[in-house]
């Protein structure tokens, strides 16, 4: 999945430091990151040496095995032989640990931009200096990182996997049944919950599988594999959702192309016969 970078480390411990030299800096305009492609293809983010003035510093960031990297502003056009690109090619870039360098500093782009006023009084949020949090000096309020939990679920019956394909995205390709956790409810719920408004199934047997920050989204994925309560597999569509959705043979799942999301190493796990429902 894209957050695997192994041997590489990623450490988002907050700190305070100033850019310097060869340190990364992450630019953003809307949806789009400030990159240039070498001769291999693979993606470069500049460093603060060769933005220097240019550019404004907005935050550390976060390292990923000893390089640092910072938000930066960047006013103006882009240098030369740099150009902005939609987020959305972090789904297919590489190297791997750049991609994901990408798509979590968007996430957090967002966060910082959403929040330069007090939701409470207007006033101007600051930065705190201990940790990744923002405050409100005139009215105390504070602001950490928005998190959205939120369920991918492999539904199983007689051999075969629940597939859908979603309504009005550009996402066209198959995927599972998924959902946002809402207030108060747990997260088992929430898989009964998205089953049943989505496909009008009734679930059973949860069985957690593994989870995955999905900076897309701002989304911190967890998968859920589970079976059909009942014999009645009939399935009826939530149309402002889904545009279908289907029971398919392992042979009928599409191969990962990709190798980044959560909801194709589902379909993966169950296409190899290798899903394992827990035991009471």
């Amino acid at each position: 999945m894209i957050q695997d970078i192994a041997p590489k480390t990623y450490h988002n411990e907050y700190r305070e430091k100033e850019a310097s030299g060869s340190d990364t800096v992450l630019v953003y305009r809307g949806r789009e990151a400030l990159v240039k492609r070498d001769d291999k293809g693979e993606i470069r983010f500049p460093v603060f040496r060769g933005l220097g003035k240019l550019c404004r510093i907005v935050t550390y960031l976060f390292e990923i095995s000893g390089e640092n990297y910072f938000l930066g502003e960047l006013p103006g056009e882009p240098p030369e032989g740099w150009q902005y690109e939609n987020v959305k090619i972090f789904r297919v870039a590489r190297p791997k640990d750049r991609a994901f360098a990408g798509i979590t500093g968007h996430q957090l782009f967002g966060w910082y931009g959403n929040h330069q006023c007090c939701g409470r009084c207007g006033g101007k949020m600051e930065q705190d200096h201990k940790e990744r949090m923002l405050y409100c000096s005139a009215c105390g309020n504070q602001v950490y990182p928005t998190i959205s939990p939120a369920v991918i679920i492999g539904v199983i019956h007689r051999g075969k996997l629940l597939m859908s394909k979603y309504a009005g995205r550009d996402y066209k390709k198959f995927a599972l049944i998924a959902g946002f956790n809402e207030i108060g409810e747990t997260i088992e719920e929430t898989v009964h919950r998205e089953v049943m408004e989505e496909v009008g199934l009734k679930v059973k047997n949860l069985t957690y599988y593994k989870s995955q920050p999905w900076s897309f989204s701002g989304t911190l994925l967890m998968g859920f594999f589970c079976e059909l309560d009942g014999e009645d597999e009939t399935i009826t569509l939530e149309e402002d959702e889904l545009s279908e959705a289907g029971w398919y043979l392992p042979e009928e799942v599409p191969e990962d192309e990709e190798e980044i999301a959560l909801t194709r190493e589902m379909m993966t796990v169950f296409k190899e016969g290798k899903v394992c429902f827990k035991t009471l």
